[in-house]
């Protein structure tokens, strides 16, 4: 058989059949068709269907997925702008299928910017969690779909009250990205990724109208997050550790402070002297200070830290069964014998 060759017709719909397709097929007379949608519209044209038809004809998000998934496939198109043309498809019918339950589910339509907001963030943490577990897999993907959905139903929502709808949040980030990577759609010559980040916070205060060394840090962020945010505007200004090496001194300086704190105001009440939590607090933000100019996320650093002491712990847990005691009704001292043991044998 002849090298196959797939015709993207667009997204099913007849008035969209770009015209050169159309006339390909119409030439050959004879193709695959792979659209229930547009059989009948090829068929009046004189297009029949044969499965043995060197020509695949195709939407274009069907036709995507051929060409993706058999390199082997001709395609009457370049492959970028199919999947391109793929993806505009089925955001549109996401976008559908969202208005769709907005105007006819009755949860759907009781929800508001404030009540969807939880369900955005509990969609984000989900979706963060599989994104650190490994390499992007197809669990990722179905969380990128669950966020995916979150700004599309919030994009109904500012429809409804004339404040822009998903359209104007595509064009307004795709402007955004472009202003602010000036060194990729501009002129302006970059010496790495510092140079990129400097650009950046410089753009959002000169060409937005920011104010302020700290703008649009939003409270509601977590905290490691909210410090590392503060941290990086600094630093944008240039107020910043040449290298890591003075934020480690740094944070040893404020550890001898919460130390020395302590010392003068023993533990000893219901909370904290406020001298004891201001050093600790101090403590903290010099350590996502040091971590920052090292290249470590703290969020992520932190969250793994405490997966692996879950682990040790269930382990250590294990292991105490294995022999025959309860880990919680051990000795400090034993638990720790344990724990030991454990971190031993899941790093093996």
């Amino acid at each position: 058989m002849a090298e196959r060759r797939v015709v993207a017709l667009g997204g099913g719909d007849p008035a969209g059949v770009p015209a050169l397709a159309l006339e390909e097929l119409v030439a050959a007379g004879a193709a695959d068709v792979r659209c229930v949608a547009l059989a009948a519209f090829l068929t009046e044209r004189g297009v029949r269907h044969s499965e043995d038809a060197t020509l695949i004809a195709a939407d274009d998000l069907t036709a995507w997925r051929l060409v993706r998934d058999d390199d082997a496939l001709d395609v009457a198109l370049d492959r970028e702008a199919l999947a391109a043309r793929a993806t505009a498809q089925a955001l549109g019918r996401l976008w559908e299928i969202t208005v769709r339950l907005r105007n006819e589910c009755p949860w759907d339509r009781e929800q508001t910017p404030a009540t969807i907001v939880q369900h955005t963030i509990e969609e984000a943490y989900e979706l963060a969690d599989v994104a650190l577990a490994g390499p992007p897999d197809a669990k990722l993907v179905d969380e990128l779909g669950d966020v995916l959905f979150q700004s599309f139903i919030l994009s109904v929502m500012t429809r409804e009250v004339g404040a822009g709808d998903l359209s104007d949040v595509a064009i307004g980030i795709a402007d955004k990205l472009v202003r602010r990577h000036p060194h990729v759609y501009g002129e302006v010559e970059v010496d790495g990724t510092d140079d990129v980040l400097r650009n950046w916070e410089g753009i959002k205060r000169e060409q937005e109208g920011r104010e302020g060394i700290f703008h649009d840090i939003p409270a509601s962020l977590p905290t490691l997050l909210q410090a590392l945010k503060t941290q990086k505007r600094a630093a944008a200004i240039g107020f910043d550790w040449s290298e890591w090496r003075g934020a480690e001194a740094a944070t040893r300086e404020e550890l001898d402070e919460l130390v020395e704190a302590l010392a003068a105001h023993p533990v000893g009440g219901p909370e904290p002297a406020p001298a004891v939590r201001d050093e600790a607090g101090d403590v903290l933000f010099a350590a996502v200070n040091l971590l920052r100019l090292v290249k470590v996320d703290p969020e992520t650093a932190l969250r793994g830290a405490a997966g692996r002491f879950r682990a040790r712990v269930e382990e250590a847990e294990r292991i105490a069964d294995e022999k025959g005691f309860a880990f919680a009704d051990l000795s400090l001292e034993e638990q720790e014998r344990y724990y030991r043991a454990a971190k031993e044998r899941l790093a093996r």
